[in-house]
């Protein structure tokens, strides 16, 4: 019998996978999807989402991908993602944009590869009124050579409307980075900064996550103190949040606790302090 089982669950609750079905919107996350769904659907061409490390970046991303492909009406757009633009040159990483789209060219070299998107983007977005989408997670590893061959990409565009949206999720220091390349910075349609969560949203992010994997109704496994201590501990850092309380699932059943409380938190906070640098 897997672990939640033993609480009265139906599946992990904790789990540190980028699952849509267990993203909780916050009031911000919910802004920031509007508008990025507002940019894209207006072809405005580039939007940027920073992010420190575990403010939910990753999960975001793979909701903001799931809702635009149930509400893409007559395959308008056609989405495709670079989950780590880790590579070792621009031939490959411009490579890769020609494999995700498929287009069907065998370029020899970074001319021939812009040469090819290029054509691609003029085919889909003039003749057959479709609009490219290239989604980049962990942008933060995007180098300066990669950032002027998407800048070039996006000069693509007709009177109207960019060709190719591009939409990238990436860590602060990322902006350092931009404002260094202005032309790519001045591009910028739209821009969002994803912050940690207050603690009432914190509350809600255990207590959603608990509810979708099939805690039943007026049950609290967690109480006030615990969540309390929680949000002071993590500061409202979604995987900070989720991996505490996974630890704290497991005290429990390992315990026979039938309520998580503000010691056990306590207790878990300092056997993680153990492992901290």
């Amino acid at each position: 019998m897997e672990y939640y089982n033993l609480i009265g669950l139906d599946r992990e609750p904790f789990s540190t996978t980028p699952d849509p079905a267990f993203f909780y919107r916050s009031q911000e996350h919910k802004e920031c999807l509007y508008r990025l769904e507002i940019t894209l659907r207006l072809q405005r061409g580039l939007s940027v989402i920073i992010g420190n490390v575990g403010t939910g970046k990753t999960t975001l991303c793979r909701t903001f991908l799931q809702t635009l492909e149930e509400t893409n009406e007559n395959n308008k757009f056609i989405f495709r993602m670079i989950q780590d633009p880790s590579f070792n040159s621009e031939f490959q990483f411009l490579q890769s944009i020609i494999d995700l789209f498929e287009i069907p060219e065998s370029p020899r070299s970074t001319l021939d590869c812009k040469n090819a998107i290029q054509n691609y983007l003029f085919e889909m977005g003039v003749v057959e009124k479709r609009s490219p989408v290239l989604i980049i997670d962990e942008g933060q590893n995007l180098t300066p050579t990669y950032i002027e061959a998407l800048r070039v990409l996006l000069n693509y565009e007709t009177n109207k409307e960019k060709l190719l949206q591009l939409v990238i999720f990436a860590q602060n220091e990322f902006l350092e980075r931009l404002k260094k390349q202005q032309n790519f910075y001045d591009r910028i349609a739209m821009g969002y900064f994803i912050n940690a969560l207050n603690e009432e949203d914190t509350h809600s992010l255990i207590k959603f996550r608990l509810k979708k994997a099939g805690l039943d109704d007026g049950r609290e496994l967690f109480d006030e103190g615990a969540l309390h201590r929680i949000y002071l501990y993590t500061r409202g850092y979604p995987r900070r949040i989720i991996t505490i309380c996974h630890e704290a699932l497991i005290a429990m059943i390992r315990e026979e606790k039938e309520v998580c409380d503000r010691q056990l938190i306590e207790d878990i906070i300092l056997e993680q302090e153990k492992w901290s640098v």
